[in-house]
């Protein structure tokens, strides 16, 4: 009865000492699993926050390389250039705010000042099977690392030389963003094994520990029955004596 009541075919060491050892081992790899899943869900989050940031800042580039080549032509005039200058310079601003801002719960991400990042995706302390590592201080994308800082395109010359050093920095920031999506892949197929792992691990603790409710029905129906049995053949047996003693007791008042 205790067993369907808890719906555990082991509640106590003395039920299934082997059985028990086994079952919270794998109770304790289970949770370890999931808490290694959100490990890698929340370094899937941090890589799309960077993601985003680089695909506005490739943006960026795009629009200075467009001003550029606008700049560079002998179609406009210094007037022209100055007005697209401004633009121009805000927008290498923007790259800075962008990339120096661009943080995960304090993390700054794109800023070149990172460090190495863990992503703890396993049990135990095998650097090689349970951790995925990112250099995120390779990932600077500030306007001077990209190689902008000092281009403008105030007039012809410098505009046409700006082209180079614009078409430079969308190489660059392409590197950058192929980098992060090669660990958000590789992160996301972490999650989708560490599932497998879960459900594989979860099924064989079902099998070692819980109770099979056909059984232990089958079980408490027999016993109830035998129970049942009992007791009948007792009252019967009471009521015979009972009426043997009514036989008596006529026999001796007759």
């Amino acid at each position: 009865m205790e067993k369907l009541a808890s719906g555990f075919r082991i509640n106590r060491a003395g039920d299934d000492a082997a059985g028990l050892a086994i079952s919270e081992n794998l109770k304790a790899q289970i949770r370890g699993l999931k808490q290694a899943s959100r490990n890698a869900q929340d370094g899937i989050s941090l890589v799309q926050v960077a993601e985003g940031s680089m695909n506005e800042i490739s943006s960026i580039l795009i629009r200075l390389r467009e001003l550029s080549v606008q700049a560079a032509s002998d179609t406009i005039g210094p007037v022209e250039r100055q007005f697209l200058n401004v633009e121009y310079d805000q927008l290498v601003s923007e790259i800075d705010r962008i990339s120096e801002g661009t943080e995960f719960n304090g993390t700054q991400l794109l800023a070149g000042v990172g460090s190495i990042l863990d992503f703890q995706v396993g049990t135990r302390n095998n650097p090689e099977i349970d951790r995925i590592s990112f250099d995120a201080s390779k990932a600077d994308a500030n306007s001077a690392a990209l190689g902008v800082n000092l281009t403008s395109v105030s007039d012809k010359a410098s505009a046409q030389n700006a082209l180079a050093a614009i078409d430079q920095a969308i190489v660059s920031v392409s590197a950058m963003r192929a980098d992060f999506g090669a660990i958000q892949n590789r992160l996301q197929s972490t999650v989708s094994n560490i599932q497998v792992s879960v459900e594989n691990m979860s099924a064989a603790n079902s099998r070692i520990r819980d109770v099979d409710v056909a059984e232990e029905t089958s079980e408490m129906t027999k016993n109830n029955i035998l129970l049942q049995a009992g007791t009948s053949v007792l009252a019967q047996a009471n009521s015979q004596a009972n009426v043997a003693l009514g036989l008596l007791n006529k026999s001796f008042q007759g």
